[in-house]
């Protein structure tokens, strides 16, 4: 038997020869033929020969080292050999799988982070906002985040998280295969196999976003195994760049605990209104459980299924000992208890100057290579939060005493009504169109069911929370259709205000509406209307400034009727202004009495006299951006401009004839606070010293000359510390707008009131002048600053004159046909284009002074 046995090995030996003979042959064929041929051309035939021998020698070299140890005929030789090769094959396999997904080899499994990324990920973090007294006050961001340090993490929290989702995590490298084979045995019913590093990974990386797939991803099966495999991948590197306490922090920044929250500092927050911390034991549990579903688990949608998942947190913290079990029953046993905080970018002070802030750090960042709502940028405003309370504080004291007035004034009546005092028919029907609301019932309903539109708009009601007066916190839950609450909004009154530093051009305060929640148009810069009187500053500006006319305060014009023919766009027309009473004094005025009275009649012959163009060239001169019509009626204010501009162009005054652009931001800090970049304002020469100085003089006498309009200004606690002050005030056709600019040496506020649309006004000058409506704004602003002693150094005189005043303003001398007849700041300029000839007949010059209307325009 054994003979037969050493034979048939002889034969299979003989066999094996031949085929290996065979094979060598082919081996040599190859290289003079196809590839081969081609390397043999490029390298030589006898070099690639001799490549072909050398590794036969060391293959036979490697067999027969082998074959010392490992029988060759014996029975499992070839199982062995067939093992060692599919081994090697695999190994082969998965190098060229990591070689694909490390390098997304022809596209097909996506893009892998870079070696720099994975040492310096960064996160998605939040820009915030800073008063310039240091007060956050908002944040924009794509993730609501705030990172947090290892230090600031408490203990309990890192231990809720490890029992709960990766018990070894200080035990592997990044990849834990114990768990990996307990999730596929129990068909993960006890926990997946996803280590904390993984976890980190998917949310640092975002592995599984469509941007970072390829071609083979979009075969499921295929898709989840490249995931994985991804997240197995960069878990590993993670673990050799970082050690587990900079793992567990990347974690806590990077993980998404739902409401918008990202991270733990903001989840602290969201949840229970605390820093990190501050957090016990059962908030942690809470917080760490929403890492299974943020939704399922949330403690304010679902509280029952939270407190019952922060129980399984708990007790996987007495099973791994990190509690007691007595500790772990009695925690258990809490109430749920939350104080739901969340963080809204335009909740919290400022609200209106956010948008201004966003527009223009945005376009700063297109400009710089800086992304506002990724990279954590720190913006430090020109605001003052004290300043900015006051402002917010005087709006909502003085809105709500003037909301009363005016529903008190229209009653059971509508407020928007024509030139005649008419209602206007179908105004919240043409307003409703505008909605969204109502393009949305168009699109279902039209063209099939046009009943339907309005049907669902006026009958059907939805439950609101709308602004309201009536509460501390502006608003009030109602039942009401949408029509209803489009005129139930019509009927408010809006405002705007806004302070600034003359000299720095610093915005200090800015309140563009009663509540930015309820009411998203700002009013201070993106709103713009009829300044009424309150543009009659840059003629007076204009004739004092321009060499060609060379006037002083001194200076008089008679108060009589106006008449203007001039042609616009090829039409010929006619313009007579009047004034407010209907009358004129035909009094000769100084300049300064005239502006402080703000006479229509003598503001339109000083237009005429300098000229329309030479006003509007002024006017933006000083800062008015938007575009004026250079028309008869441009001084009494007939070209819409924004608060802001306004505010901006009276800092001429106060600023010694300089223009200074107003400024939002004061500078741009990195995450890391490196300061990125500052700002300054701009500042050019528009007009003299001595001109600036004339006017803030001009401007003081609407506080100081008999029947001044800002006169209103005396009651407010504003004038201790020799502090002066000068403005003016303006209220346009048909008590639609009313305005009013204050002026001190360290200070100018602007506030403007009237309805959304023009239509929505008071009916009497009485109550609607910008005396009654604007100014009370300003005052009482001011008398809270100037109450603060932070804020003493803002009060005080203006300078005092120089030598280089040549042009005479005190001592006017008397006059002896000078009337003491006050005039209101109404610019009524009887349709300000220009196309009216309706004048009242004019009183003779001997004739009785009739009675003050207006009561002074106080």
């Amino acid at each position: 038997m054994s003979q037969y046995r050493e034979r048939f090995r002889a034969v299979r030996h003989a066999f094996g020869a031949f085929r290996q003979r065979i094979r060598q042959r082919q081996m040599l064929g190859n290289v003079k033929r196809g590839v081969g041929r081609q390397i043999a051309r490029i390298a030589g035939e006898d070099r690639v020969n001799s490549w072909v021998a050398t590794y036969r020698d060391y293959k036979d070299g490697f067999r027969s080292f082998v074959h010392q140890y490992i029988d060759p005929e014996a029975w499992y030789y070839p199982y062995l050999k067939n093992g060692v090769k599919g081994f090697l094959w695999a190994f082969l396999a998965l190098g060229i799988y990591v070689f694909m997904l490390n390098y997304n080899f022809l596209w097909l499994t996506g893009a892998m982070p870079s070696v720099e990324e994975l040492k310096n990920p960064k996160l998605n973090q939040a820009s915030e906002i800073y008063s310039q007294d240091g007060v956050m006050i908002g944040k924009f961001y794509a993730e609501n985040r705030t990172p947090i340090k290892y230090e600031n993490i408490p203990k309990p929290l890192i231990n809720a998280l490890i029992a709960t989702e990766d018990v070894r995590f200080y035990d592997h490298g990044g990849v834990d295969p114990r768990a990996i084979g307990r999730a596929l045995v129990t068909f993960g019913r006890d926990g997946g196999g996803s280590t904390i590093t993984q976890q980190l990974a998917k949310n640092l990386f975002k592995t599984r976003r469509k941007t970072t797939t390829g071609l083979l991803t979009r075969i499921p099966l295929i898709r989840k195994v490249i995931y994985k495999s991804k997240e197995w991948l960069m878990a590993l590197k993670l673990e050799r760049n970082f050690t587990k306490d900079e793992i567990i922090t990347y974690y806590f920044n990077t993980v998404d605990f739902g409401s918008n929250a990202f991270g733990l500092k903001t989840a602290a927050r969201t949840f229970f209104n605390k820093d990190p911390d501050s957090l016990n034991v059962q908030e942690g549990a809470v917080l760490v459980g929403l890492q299974k579903a943020t939704t399922s688990y949330n403690p304010l949608k679902n509280p029952d299924r939270s407190r019952e998942r922060r129980n399984v947190v708990i007790g996987q913290m007495a099973k791994y000992k990190y509690l007691t079990k007595n500790q772990a029953d009695s925690i258990s046993a809490l109430p749920l208890i939350t104080e739901f905080t969340p963080e809204n970018p335009y909740s919290g002070p400022a609200s209106y100057l956010k948008n201004a802030v966003q527009d223009y750090v945005k376009k700063w960042g297109e400009e710089n290579g800086y992304d506002l709502y990724t990279d954590g940028l720190r913006i430090i405003t020109t605001i003052d939060s004290r300043m900015q309370r006051y402002a917010e504080e005087a709006t909502d004291e003085k809105m709500k005493q003037l909301q009363r007035t005016f529903n008190n004034h229209w009653r059971d009546r509508n407020p928007w009504t024509d030139e005649d005092g008419k209602e206007i028919p179908a105004f919240i029907d043409s307003v409703a169109r505008r909605t969204e609301r109502y393009k949305t019932l168009s699109r279902r309903f039209l063209p099939m069911y046009p009943d339907s539109v309005m049907y669902y708009m006026k009958n059907v009601k939805y439950k609101m929370r709308v602004f309201s007066w009536d509460n501390k916190r502006h608003y009030d839950s109602t039942e009401m259709t949408p029509y209803d609450s489009i005129a139930y909004y019509k009927h408010f009154l809006q405002s705007g205000m806004v302070a600034m530093d003359p000299r720095t051009g610093y915005i200090r305060a800015w309140v563009g509406g009663l509540d930015y929640d309820y009411f998203k148009y700002d009013h201070v810069k993106q709103g713009k209307r009829q300044p009424g009187s309150t543009f009659k500053p840059f003629v007076y500006t204009t004739a004092i400034d321009d060499t060609l006319s060379n006037l002083s305060p001194c200076d008089r014009i008679q108060d009589k009727p106006f008449r203007k023919e001039y042609r616009e766009n090829g039409e010929d027309k006619i313009w007579e202004p009047r004034n407010s009473t209907g009358f004129y004094s035909y009094s000769n005025m100084t300049l300064r009495r005239a502006m402080a009275r703000s006479v229509n009649s003598i503001t339109a012959q000083l237009t005429d006299q300098v000229g329309p163009e030479r006003v509007a060239e002024y006017a933006h001169r000083m800062g008015i951006k938007s575009r004026l019509q250079a028309v008869p009626s441009i001084g009494l204010g007939s070209s819409d401009v924004s608060l802001y501009e306004l505010v901006g162009a009276y800092c001429t005054f106060v600023n010694d004839g300089e223009s200074t652009e107003p400024i939002i931001v004061q500078r741009i800090e990195d995450r890391d606070g490196n300061v990125i970049e500052t700002f300054t304002s701009q500042h050019k020469r528009a007009i003299s010293p001595e001109s600036a100085f004339l006017m803030r003089y001009m401007l003081q006498g609407g506080l100081q000359e008999a029947g001044g309009t800002s006169q209103n200004l005396w009651s407010f606690d504003l004038f201790k510390n020799h502090n002066e002050m000068g403005g003016k005030t303006g209220t346009t056709s048909n008590n639609s707008d009313g305005w009013f600019v204050g002026v001190s040496n360290n200070l100018v506020v602007g506030a403007w009131v009237g309805g959304d649309d023009r239509s929505i006004h008071f009916r009497s000058t009485d109550l609607g002048e910008g005396a009654k409506t604007a100014l009370p704004l300003v005052g009482r602003f001011l008398e809270k600053v100037y109450a603060d002693p932070k804020f003493k150094n803002l009060q005080g005189p203006f300078p005092k004159a120089d030598g280089s005043i040549t042009k005479n303003y005190l001592n006017c001398g008397p006059s002896g046909d000078e009337e003491t007849t006050d005039e209101s700041d109404s610019t009524d300029v009887y349709g300000e284009y220009g196309d009216s000839t309706l004048v009242p007949t004019p009183p003779a010059p001997d004739a009785t002074t009739p009675p003050d209307t207006t009561k002074g325009a106080q």
